[in-house]
């Protein structure tokens, strides 16, 4: 588990296929202490991935050919800049909202502008999963845990506006979105069972 507090930025060192999937080796130069160990889990741009290699500043990760189908790694290229987050302790400050890690699907920036030192932004994601979506409700873009701004539903999707601090400019790599740019997206757990169990009806499942 997560909390879409960004911890580091990193940079892919090297991607290598392999008969399952790809190999990942990741540069975070900034990386908190405690270091994570061979086996820890890390959320890379919102992607709950595990440590299997470590050579100094230098993490690899493996991706299987199931994670390459969900997410955008597949897309990666070499000096590409992602988001870093260790899993959470029992201690760890639960600074943003529960987040798994567990990509849900794949967002548009459609556009940005600045406000001061602010800057709004608007992505859009289908229907599917925007009902999982509300006004003042958490999501998770590349793995951050922002506040939904509004929503807006229509037939070509479910559109949302979020506006972001300086802080989060600087510390992650949404500063860098360009118009157009996909992102992952993983909306509130809370909300995922709160649909599962309206699906019921007096502990039987509704039928449509």
């Amino acid at each position: 588990m997560f909390t879409g507090i960004i911890q580091a930025k990193g940079s892919i060192s090297s991607i290598y296929n392999h008969e399952a999937g790809k190999r990942l080796s990741i540069e975070i130069v900034n990386m908190p202490s405690p270091i994570p160990q061979i086996g820890d889990s890390v959320a890379v741009s919102g992607v709950c991935l595990t440590v299997v290699d470590i050579d100094s500043n230098k993490f690899g990760f493996d991706v299987s050919s199931e994670t390459l189908t969900r997410t955008l790694i597949d897309q990666w290229r070499v000096r590409d800049r992602v988001n870093i987050e260790k899993a959470l302790t029992l201690s760890t400050p639960l600074g943003g909202h529960l987040v798994s890690g567990h990509v849900d699907g794949i967002g548009t920036m459609l556009f940005f502008k600045e406000a001061g030192s602010y800057r709004h932004m608007r992505f859009q994601i289908g229907n599917d999963l925007g009902k999982f979506l509300a006004q003042k409700g958490s999501v998770a873009i590349d793995g951050i845990s922002l506040t939904v701004n509004s929503v807006a539903d229509s037939v070509q999707g479910t559109e949302f506006d979020l506006m972001l601090v300086p802080h989060t400019l600087k510390q992650t790599t949404l500063g860098e979105l360009s118009t157009g740019d996909s992102v992952h997206v993983e909306v509130d757990q809370i909300a995922r069972y709160i649909h599962r169990m309206g699906s019921f009806e007096d502990g039987k499942k509704r039928l449509i």
